[in-house]
């Protein structure tokens, strides 16, 4: 099954009808976005668009379909299968997996108890993350990664902004250094993927190819999760994403600590902003990372902007490949 054919069984039977029409290359398509009494709305192309009743991508959001009650009900049926306590734990963090990995996050009235949230009702909003899996496009970045001295690679951060490729480069990095090549033999790598979008996993199983020695753990808090891959699974290499929590940095250190070497991600447009975030600057201060890959979407998702060492010293620069 291709991935219009697998995303259209997921949407009501009106909005299927009606995305079942457009003509879109489903492979730049990034979000689609049901908001109750609001209009359709996509992420295509890293551009945003509004979807009319006869299939039409505008601009203008006063002629596209108008999302109802009706259809965020009947949407969450299919994409449950009429069964939302089977999802009831994905829930409370707000996003189901569907198969092929793609993410549905959600959003309603929240039920607390003691300060947890025990569940949603009333769901209201359904954003439709399409998973892109991108082979080969940290084939650029890994020369930078690898530590010849020791034949091992190098603690590695990856900064950028939403929407600009982070994810996927990580992917493709723990793909490619799971399997190996001539230059460089396959690790181990444990992945804590706390809202499935690393692997993407589906009922256990990735959707996406993480490469023949990786291990992930599905739904699991970063920083209980780097713990316990240490404590059981031997990983030569932990790879997280989205960092920025102390209880995070509390487990990069252990994890540094125990020799195990760190790939992971976080929000920004530069080290300047890192260094001006709390909790991250001790990273850049104590040095931890030997190498930050800068990213933008200035051509594209996943345009590499820079990569610089431990010390800050620039080792690559897109308007300078030379360097």
């Amino acid at each position: 099954m291709n991935t219009k054919d697998e995303l259209l069984k997921i949407f009501s039977l009106k909005l299927r009808t009606i995305l079942g029409k457009i003509k879109l290359d489903f492979d730049k398509l990034q979000e689609i976005r049901l908001r109750m009494n609001a209009p359709l709305l996509v992420i295509y192309g890293n551009k945003e668009y509004f979807i009319t009743e006869d299939a039409r991508l505008v601009d203008n959001p006063s002629l596209a379909v108008m999302i109802t009650k009706n259809e965020i009900r009947e949407t969450m049926e299919y994409i449950s299968n009429y069964s939302l306590y089977a999802f009831e734990e994905e829930i409370k963090q707000g996003f189901i997996t569907i198969n092929g990995g793609h993410r549905i996050g959600i959003a309603g009235k929240t039920i607390i108890e003691d300060d947890i949230i025990k569940g949603m009702k009333h769901i209201s909003f359904i954003n439709i993350r399409l998973a892109h899996q991108v082979k080969g496009c940290a084939d650029s970045v890994l020369p930078y990664l690898i530590n010849k001295k020791t034949n091992g690679i190098y603690h590695t951060l990856i900064i950028s902004p939403p929407r600009c490729g982070k994810t996927t480069m990580l992917r493709d990095i723990i793909r490619q250094l799971s399997n190996g090549n001539t230059k460089l033999p396959g690790m181990s790598i444990g992945v804590v993927d706390e809202r499935s979008e690393i692997g993407a996993c589906y009922m256990g199983t990735p959707q996406n190819e993480l490469g023949i020695r990786t291990d992930i753990l599905d739904c699991c808090p970063k920083a209980k999760g780097m713990m316990m891959l240490i404590r059981s699974m031997s990983p030569q290499i932990i790879a997280v994403d989205e960092i920025g929590s102390r209880e995070d940095l509390e487990a990069i250190d252990y994890v540094i600590g125990c020799g195990c070497k760190l790939i992971a991600t976080v929000h920004g447009s530069s080290i300047e902003d890192i260094i001006n975030k709390p909790t991250l600057c001790e990273l850049v201060q104590k040095k931890l990372f030997e190498r930050y890959i800068i990213l933008s979407n200035i051509t594209g998702v996943g345009h590499l902007e820079e990569i610089y060492d431990a010390s800050s010293k620039r080792l690559y620069a897109a308007n300078d490949p030379a360097v």
